[in-house]
Order: C-alpha cells, then sequence, then structure tokens
C-alpha cells in the first residue's frame, strides 16, 4: 500500500527456517513479539514471512509503540497487515501511531497518503482526538498536525481543520503561515468570517506574522461579511503594525465589496488610495468599476469607465470579462439595442462572445418579453461554437412560460433531453408554474407524472405550485389529496409548503380546512412565520371573522414577530367588510405610532372601503393624501372610484376617469393592451378575450363593468371593431349592460372605421335606454361624417346640440373646420370661427392652422387671421 525500501538479507535455510517456526509458535506472547521486531528491525521480511501469526490490533499497536524510532520497519508490518490477512483492519489508532511514526521520520509523503484515507473513512473529530492522544503518548514533533490540517482544507473540512488548529494553539505550537492561510482562505469558502476573525486573532497572540496574502484573506472576508468599512480600517491597521504593503488583489476585495453594497463613492475611494499607494490599476479593477454602474443601473456612465480606461492607460487590453461586465448591465435594464452595439463592438475587436454573454442577452430578451429574440441568440450560439448549457434553456423556458407561450415551452425541454442537456428539477418546476398560471392543469399533471417516469422526484416547490394550480381552478379535493402525498414525502418543515396550502384554504374560504393545516404544521414542529400568520390573518378578515384575526395579530406580538403593512391592510379591509368603519381610524393611528409606511395597496383598501360606504368625501380625500406621499392610483383605484361615481350618477367624471385609466395605461402589470390580451391581428380569438378579462376580474377585485368597458377600449384602439361587436355579445350573455363609456367608445370606433350609420344606430340605442351622449360621442359622429365626406349632415348635427342639451367644445369646432377645409367650405370654416369667438371658446393651434392652410389658398388670409 505505502512506498518503503527493502534491504537485501541472506535467505535461512529449510531447517533453520523450520527451527524458527516449531520456536515461534511454542514461545509466549511477549517472546513472539520480541522475535517480530527483531526481524523488523534487522529487515528480515523473508523470515517474518514464513511465521505464522494472527494479525490484532493489539499485535499492530504493540509493535508500532516497540518500533516508534523504526519508520521503515513500522510501515513494512502496517502493509503486512492489510495484504496478508484481508479480513483485518487497523484500527484508528493503529493509523495514528503510524502517521507519528512517519512523519517523525520526515515520510512526508507516507504520511500525507495515510492521513488522505483516514481523512476519507472515519470521522474527523475523532481522527483529531485520537491523533492528539498519541502525540501525547509518543512525544514526537507536532510536523504531524500541519500535514491533518492541510489535507483537511484540501478535501473541504475546513471545519475539522479548525479544530486541528485550535488542539495546536491549546498545546503551545505554532502554525505555519501557509496552513493559516490556508485554512483562512477555506473558512471564507465557506463563509465562516466569524472563524476568519477568530484565527486571525490567535495567529497575533502565537506570534505568527501575517503576510499580503493573509491581508487579502481577511480583507476578502470582511467585504463578504458586508463590513467593506471594517476591511478598510483593518488593511490600514495591517500595514501600520507589520509593515505590509496591500497588492492590487486586496484592493479588488475592497472594490468588490462596495460593489455589492452599491457605494460607488466607496469605490472611487479605493481607486484613490490605489493610486496613493502607487499600484496601478489592472483591467480587472476597471471591470469592478463598471461592474458596480451596472449594478445600479446606471448602464451610462459604466460605460464611460469602459471608454475611459484606455484613455488612462492605452497598454489595457479589454478582454471578454470586461465586455461582458457591460453587456450584462445593459440587459439587465432592458437596453439591448446597446447590448448588441457592445457585442458587435467586441467581435470587431476580434475577441470571442462567450457563454456568460449569451446567457445575459437571452435572460435580457425574455425579461421584456421579446422571447423570439431570444430564442434566435441561442440558435445563433454555433456560429460562435458555443453549445447552450441548462441556464440557457431554463432562462427561455421561463421566458416562453411568463409570455403563456407554454407549448414552446414544453417542445425546449424536450429538445433539452434530446439534445442530453441536463433536465432537472429546476426546468420542471418553470414549466410547472407556466401551466399552472394559465389554468391548464391537466397539463400539468401530465407533466408530473412525465417527471415521475423520468425519475425526477417533485420537491417541495414543485408541490407548492402544484398545490397553487388546484387552488387557482378550485380543484379542492385535488389539492387535498396531493397535500396528503406532501406530507407523506417527508416534507414536514418546509414553511413554503404550508403557506401555500394555507394561502389556497383562505382564498376558498375554507378557513375550517386552514385551521387543521395550521394544526398539522404545529405538530409536526415546523414553526410558522410571518407569512403564515398574515395569510390567516387575511382569510380571517376577508370573511368577516374580525374576533380571530385580532387573535393572530395579538399572538404574532406575543412572540415578537413584526407586524407588516400587509396585517394592518387585511384588518382595513375585514373592518368595512364587518361593517366597523370606525375601527379603521385606530388602525391608522397604530399604523403611524409604529412607524410602518403605507403602501399603495394600504390606500387601495382605505379608498374602495370608504366607496363601498358610499363615502365619495372620504375616498378623494385619501387619493389626494397618497398622492401628496408620491404614490399613483392604480387600476383598483381608478376601478373602485369609477364604480361609485356612476352609482352616483356622476356619469360624465365616471367617464373621464375611465379614460384616464385609458391614457395613463394603468392596467395590471402596467402592460400594454396588445401585450395584455396576446392578440393576435392574424387569429382573433374573442373568446379567450373574454376569459382574461374574467381572469383579471377575479385575480384583482376589479369591477367586472370596469375591466370589460377597457378590454373594449383596448381592442377599439386596435381598431378591432367587428371583434368588439362579438366581444360586446358575449358579454351581455353574461349580464353585462353597457353604460356611458360603452357606447362612446364603440361609437368613435365605428365612427373612425367609416362605420357612422352603424354608430348613429348605437346613438339612438342609448337614447332608448335613458343614456345620454356627451360632447365626447357626438364629436365622434361628427368626426366620423366629415371623413366620409358628409360634411352638410355634420354641421346640421352641429347646429342641433345645443337643443339635445350639449355644449360644442373646442375638438367640435376643430373637427368641423378641418372638415369644411378639406371640401372646400372655407366660407362655413370663418363662421365656425366666428361662433367659436361669440361662445367663448378658444380655439386650439390645430384649428388656426387648419384656417390658415385652406383659407390662404382662397385669398381671405387676412380674414382667417382676424
Amino acid at each position: 500500500m505505502f512506498k518503503h525500501t527493502t534491504l537485501r538479507t541472506t535467505t535461512p535455510s529449510i531447517t533453520r527456517l523450520y527451527q524458527q517456526q516449531h520456536s515461534f509458535c511454542n514461545s509466549t506472547r511477549p517472546e513472539q513479539i520480541n522475535l517480530i521486531t527483531r526481524l523488523l528491525t534487522l529487515h528480515r521480511y523473508t523470515a517474518l514471512n514464513t511465521l505464522k501469526f494472527t494479525f490484532t490490533n493489539h499485535l499492530l499497536n504493540q509493535i508500532l509503540t516497540t518500533l516508534k524510532l523504526n519508520p521503515t520497519a513500522s510501515l513494512h508490518f502496517f502493509n503486512l497487515s492489510l495484504t496478508q490477512q484481508p479480513s483485518f483492519k487497523p484500527s484508528l489508532t493503529s493509523y495514528c501511531k503510524l502517521v507519528h511514526i512517519l512523519s517523525k521520520g520526515r515520510m512526508f509523503d507516507e504520511t500525507n497518503q495515510a492521513l488522505r484515507v483516514l481523512v476519507g473513512s472515519c470521522e474527523g473529530e475523532d481522527l483529531v482526538n485520537e491523533v492528539v492522544k498519541v502525540y501525547k503518548e509518543f512525544g514526537f514533533s507536532s510536523v504531524v498536525f500541519e500535514i491533518l490540517l492541510r489535507v483537511f482544507v484540501e478535501n473541504g473540512l475546513v471545519k475539522n481543520g479548525l479544530k486541528v488548529f485550535d488542539e495546536m494553539c491549546g498545546m503551545g505550537r505554532v502554525v505555519s503561515l501557509g496552513n493559516c492561510n490556508a485554512l483562512l482562505s477555506g473558512l471564507v469558502k465557506e463563509g465562516e468570517f466569524g472563524d476568519v476573525f477568530g484565527v486571525f486573532e490567535q495567529m497575533e497572540r502565537v506570534g505568527v506574522v501575517p503576510d499580503v496574502w493573509t491581508c487579502s484573506i481577511v480583507v476578502n472576508a470582511y467585504c463578504k461579511d458586508g463590513r467593506v468599512g471594517k476591511g478598510m480600517e483593518f488593511l490600514r491597521n495591517v500595514e501600520e503594525e507589520y509593515g505590509v504593503e496591500a497588492n492590487v488583489v486586496t484592493y479588488h476585495s475592497l472594490i468588490n465589496g462596495y460593489v455589492g453594497m452599491g457605494d460607488i463613492e466607496g469605490v472611487k475611494g479605493v481607486l484613490e488610495v490605489m493610486r496613493g499607494k502607487g499600484v496601478l490599476p489592472n483591467v480587472v479593477t476597471y471591470t469592478l468599476f463598471v461592474k458596480g454602474y451596472c449594478k445600479l443601473g446606471r448602464v451610462n456612465q459604466a460605460e464611460k469607465v469602459f471608454r475611459d480606461m484606455r484613455e488612462e492607460d492605452p497598454s489595457l487590453v479589454l478582454d471578454e470579462k470586461a465586455y461582458g461586465v457591460l453587456i450584462d448591465g445593459f440587459c439587465r435594464v432592458g437596453k439591448m439595442d446597446c447590448a448588441v452595439r457592445i457585442r458587435d463592438e467586441m467581435l470587431e475587436a476580434g475577441l470571442n462572445v462567450n457563454l456568460y454573454i449569451c446567457n445575459s442577452m437571452i435572460n435580457g430578451y425574455c425579461k421584456l418579453g421579446e422571447v423570439d429574440e431570444a430564442a434566435r441568440v441561442v440558435t445563433s450560439m454555433s456560429k460562435w461554437k458555443l453549445k447552450p448549457d441548462s441556464y440557457s434553456y431554463n432562462t427561455l423556458v421561463n421566458g416562453y412560460c411568463r409570455e403563456g407561450y407554454t407549448t414552446e415551452a414544453f417542445k425546449l425541454c424536450e429538445k433539452m433531453v434530446r439534445d442530453g442537456i441536463s433536465v432537472g428539477i429546476v426546468t420542471y418546476n418553470t414549466l410547472l408554474k407556466g401551466f399552472c398560471i394559465n389554468k391548464d392543469i391537466d397539463k400539468a399533471l401530465k407533466l408530473w407524472h412525465l417527471m415521475l417516469k423520468r425519475g425526477v422526484m417533485p420537491n417541495e416547490i414543485g408541490y407548492g405550485t402544484l398545490l397553487d394550480g388546484f387552488f387557482k381552478v378550485a380543484h379542492i379535493e385535488r389539492a387535498l389529496k396531493l397535500w396528503k402525498q406532501f406530507l407523506a414525502r417527508g416534507f414536514f418543515k418546509p414553511v413554503i409548503g404550508y403557506n401555500t396550502m394555507l394561502n389556497g384554504l383562505c382564498k376558498m374560504g375554507k378557513m375550517t380546512q386552514a385551521e387543521q393545516v395550521f394544526g398539522k404544521m404545529i405538530e409536526l414542529g415546523c414553526p410558522p412565520d410571518r407569512i403564515t400568520y398574515n395569510t390567516l390573518a387575511d382569510g380571517y378578515c376577508k370573511y368577516g371573522n374580525m374576533e380571530m384575526a385580532l387573535k393572530i395579530k395579538d399572538t404574532m406580538e406575543r412572540k415578537t414577530i413584526p407586524l407588516s403593512i400587509e396585517m394592518y391592510n387585511s384588518l382595513i379591509t375585514g373592518y368595512f367588510k364587518s361593517k366597523k368603519s370606525s375601527k379603521v381610524t385606530e388602525l391608522l393611528n397604530e399604523i403611524r405610532k409604529r412607524g410602518i409606511t403605507p403602501n399603495v395597496v394600504t390606500y387601495g383598501a382605505l379608498i374602495s372601503g370608504w366607496c363601498r360606504e358610499g363615502r365619495l368625501d372620504k375616498a378623494l380625500k385619501t387619493v389626494f393624501e397618497m398622492k401628496e406621499k408620491g404614490l399613483a392610483p392604480n387600476v383598483v383605484i381608478c376601478s373602485a372610484i369609477v364604480s361609485t361615481l356612476y352609482r352616483f350618477d356622476m356619469n360624465d367624471e365616471a367617464n373621464m376617469l375611465l379614460q384616464k385609466i385609458m391614457d395613463f395605461d394603468l392596467l395590471p402589470g402596467g402592460k400594454s393592451f396588445e401585450k395584455f390580451f396576446e392578440f393576435d391581428v392574424g387569429k382573433s380569438d374573442v373568446q379567450k378575450i373574454s376569459s382574461i378579462a374574467d381572469g383579471v376580474v377575479e385575480g384583482t377585485h376589479l369591477s367586472s363593468n370596469v375591466v370589460y368597458n377597457v378590454a373594449i377600449a383596448g381592442l377599439c384602439k386596435l381598431g378591432k371593431v367587428d371583434d368588439v361587436k362579438k366581444f360586446i355579445s358575449v358579454l351581455l350573455q353574461k349580464g353585462f349592460v353597457p353604460d356611458n363609456f360603452t357606447y362612446c367608445t364603440l361609437i368613435h370606433a365605428l365612427s373612425s372605421a367609416g362605420e357612422v350609420n352603424e354608430a348613429f344606430k348605437l346613438r339612438d340605442e342609448m337614447l332608448e335606454k335613458g343614456l345620454l351622449p356627451d360632447i365626447a360621442t357626438y364629436n365622434a359622429l361628427i368626426n366620423g361624417l366629415c371623413k366620409s365626406g358628409n360634411i352638410d349632415r355634420a354641421v346640421r348635427l352641429f347646429y342641433k346640440l345645443l337643443s339635445k342639451g350639449v355644449a360644442p367644445n373646442a375638438i367640435t369646432y376643430s373637427t368641423l373646420i378641418e372638415g369644411c377645409n378639406k371640401t372646400g367650405n372655407a366660407r362655413e370654416a370663418l363662421k365656425l370661427k366666428e361662433k367659436m369667438v361669440q361662445e367663448c371658446v378658444a380655439p386650439s393651434v390645430d384649428t388656426y392652422s387648419s384656417l390658415f392652410s385652406y383659407v390662404h389658398k382662397s385669398g381671405e388670409a387676412r380674414e382667417a387671421a382676424m
């Protein structure tokens, strides 16, 4: 097993061997040991092989103790015990005696080899304790500890290495600087920063003088621990006390630390210190600086640093990493054009695109929803002789799922399998989430069974995702069945699974089952967290059970679990539900006293509550308050106010607010109508649009009429008039009642599309239902008439407006004047301009422009200007 030296010996005669064997068998135990040690000492190994004896740990330990000053003989006998008697296994004590003997004899390679065998076969703590025990028995040098410490660290067993270090210090033995640095470095890799600082203090106490690498390692530990300022202070102290001059690696640790904190000023400070010490920045230094700006999203400044580095030092050669950091920065903020520009510049410089850059671009395109572009990056990687890895594919799979293209995501997953790319739990969980978000629970279940078939066992995240999917489609029985499997798999501790189950049950109002799950959680020893309590309290609040909600709040306070704004948001909603709005003021005072900042949801709950109680004055006051705090009302808040305005017959105000929703695009997620409805111009799917609208109503608790009106307006903006008609037919079957905004939006769309007669039919339908068209509706009709060349009819409608109780505005006049000019009726245009002046309606810039443009041709420019 181990290398050893064999000396040449004279082979004994058969008679002498027989005599030795006969004498050995009839001798006492001490005599046998003496004979074995004598033969080993004389290197008569062949004679030793003829003796018949059984290896035991007692025999081996006695021989090793006797021969402790003869490493070659000890190693030979130890190896003999391994080869002559395969069933025999030397004890830990025997191994420890051997390594002490070998290290004493300066047979360091053999010592190292024996220790590696030990480290791989026994508990580290037991090994250290036994080495200490033999050390005290033999009284040899401590060099074996140095070798053991190094072996532990090289094998990633830094905690065991730390124990060796502590034992050596406890015995007054000084650990070498090289081993100290190796231990410190290993502790940093493991994130054991407290131990790093403790080891350094112990080094100082026993007199180990640190070098520049020690300094760099400890500074790096402070930076990774988030205490960069402390790292700077440590560096100054070490430089003063030991005269250690930090190198560029040390400063890079500090820069990286400040970058992680997003502290650009700190980075600049380190650069100043470097220049003051005469340490020249290199390409890595500037790359870290670029990374710092990119982390803050300040990509323009990052590019400036990137450009400036060559001006400061023309000898610097920009590498793929420098380009990659800048490209990744642009990708993270969605500036893909800039990312492509830098990538092309990099290629022109003769550098190669690497996997990191490709993955950054895939991720960037997916974040923007441009999954086709992301897919093109994947397919183009082959021209750079790169192969997509699991991250490339997983990012694209996630991108497809986020955009609702789950079929494409699944096909990509199958391609991964065919191409030999590892399809692990992350990929399957992403696909599973995509199916569940789209409420395609049948495909989710098929995927679940496919995972099992392929030997991929779902983890707690997968179970949580499928549970959530079942609740989304109200399959409570399936959810309960899956929950039993979750517990049967032994997932007792992950709180995420319990929280998902509680969230689903609470949303469905199944509070009894929710209480049972909570009880099981306590029974199995999984401590509830803040989300658990918030979920339960929210469930009780939604159904008006304020007594139980307040009990949960008391429990959290008793357990010193911080109360969040989410808890108070639930309580506000609960008090409004249970008709106890007087308690809301008390809650608001409590929020202020605790220093908790209200968010948009808080104001939404207050505004919705006051609107339901008909307190429009309080609702609007709350809107003004949230605007003063710099918070913008979202579609939920606007929906509540619009519904209340309609209830109070304030139709004009309601329509104006609805129009603002359209103008400012306050739809969930901030997506445009095209994105929100995923509308394919070539493939109209009204039923799908209707389902999406219903999902928004269900998912956001918006007024259905508001959501339907926004959907109708979105389709009208896309010019899909025929689809709007079909969509309204579907909505009418659901009990949808068109209001002023619905009619106004559709009349405007029909008029713009040239279907003026259809638009007038809708106007008549409005009047039959007792809905009075406003000026916006008539402006749409007049615009349609003008576009279709029916100027006379448009003018007649204009002069009837006052009799209909509607006053023309600047848009009315502007539309008519432009129509008159286009048909060459300049005199009618001038009459309208005079009427505007008489009615004190201020002409717009467009009105004047139109008049000048057309009247000038008739030689009546002077009249137009008057």
